[in-house]
């Protein structure tokens, strides 16, 4: 499986993309800026940079794969795992990692990673196909005096000659200046109907590349409220329907789970069940955690 085009279609949307048990992908906007000299002008982008300590599965990821391949959550799940555990074997034998149109990550010899981003990509989609302009060094264009040829000298006795250079002269100014006037509304024109078309283009590119299917209608469940403020968490979903999946997975099972709320990181919790004792909690906590999900952890927390 390679997780690289999954990630980077999702970087473009959300600003945390976590690859359970191995990492996670940051993004935050950074404004248009100058750089050098001569200047070149950078459009604005999403900086992007590697956490290996957000290793908690939200459902993001695994969602996104099982949308996308057709399959179930609990298979694109197995099929992330296996993935991250050949990434992580990768990385011990070579002590570096590429993904594509993302970046590298390296090991040095004190084991500490680092990550260099791919400096040609732009997950930021407002500016979404802008490249970086250069400017040269501007210089002020010479003033180029026009050549008049001088005219022949006139008798005194005839006068209007000089009227009539003056004339032509005036004629051929205003000629020359409608001519001018003429060229720039051209420009103008011109540049405006560009900016329209690519306009058009880019709106038709992000129409052919961001559109996200409707998301499936939210399923309810009539559960009776559980007492206790001992929870036992399967997971945190960042997508309300991935929780409600999972609940329904759980539930097939035998265990009594629900969505116990949103946490302070507006993520979607789910749990096993809540127990009145820690004791209880603690010993079913046990029993999941050896025969199933050894990610389950035990959350007290009251509950209304």
């Amino acid at each position: 499986m390679n997780l690289s085009p999954y990630i980077a279609t999702l970087l473009y949307r959300y600003e945390c993309v976590i690859i359970p048990g191995f990492g996670a992908f940051l993004t935050h906007a950074i404004p248009a800026r100058k750089e050098g000299d001569p200047p070149q002008f950078y459009p604005p982008a999403k900086a992007l940079s590697f956490n290996a300590l957000l290793q908690a599965n939200d459902g993001l990821l695994a969602g996104y794969i099982a949308q996308k391949e057709n399959s179930s959550y609990e298979i694109a799940l197995q099929n992330l795992r296996e993935e991250v555990s050949r990434l992580k074997r990768v990385l011990d034998q070579q002590n570096h990692l590429t993904f594509n149109s993302i970046g590298t990550l390296t090991r040095d010899r004190q084991g500490k990673l680092s990550f260099e981003p791919d400096s040609s990509q732009n997950y930021l989609k407002q500016a979404f196909g802008l490249a970086p302009v250069y400017v040269p060094q501007w210089q002020a264009p010479t003033s180029a005096t026009p050549k008049v040829k001088s005219l022949p000298q006139q008798a005194p006795s005839f006068p209007y000659a000089r009227y009539a250079a003056v004339g032509l002269l005036a004629i051929g100014l205003s000629v020359f200046g409608s001519m001018y006037y003429f060229n720039q509304q051209i420009e103008q024109h011109n540049f405006a109907e560009r900016q329209k078309a690519i306009k058009q283009v880019e709106n038709q590119i992000q129409q052919a590349t961001f559109v996200v299917t409707e998301p499936l209608p939210a399923i309810t469940f009539a559960v009776k409220k559980p007492v206790g403020h001992y929870h036992l968490v399967a997971g945190a979903f960042r997508v309300e329907d991935n929780a409600h999946a999972q609940i329904t997975t759980l539930q097939e099972k035998g265990y009594p789970a629900r969505l116990l709320g949103v946490s302070q990181y507006g993520l979607y919790q789910v749990v096993y069940g809540s127990y009145p004792d820690k004791e209880t909690a603690l010993q079913v906590l046990r029993k999941i955690q050896t025969s199933e999900n050894p990610d389950a952890w035990l959350l007290v927390q009251e509950t209304e």
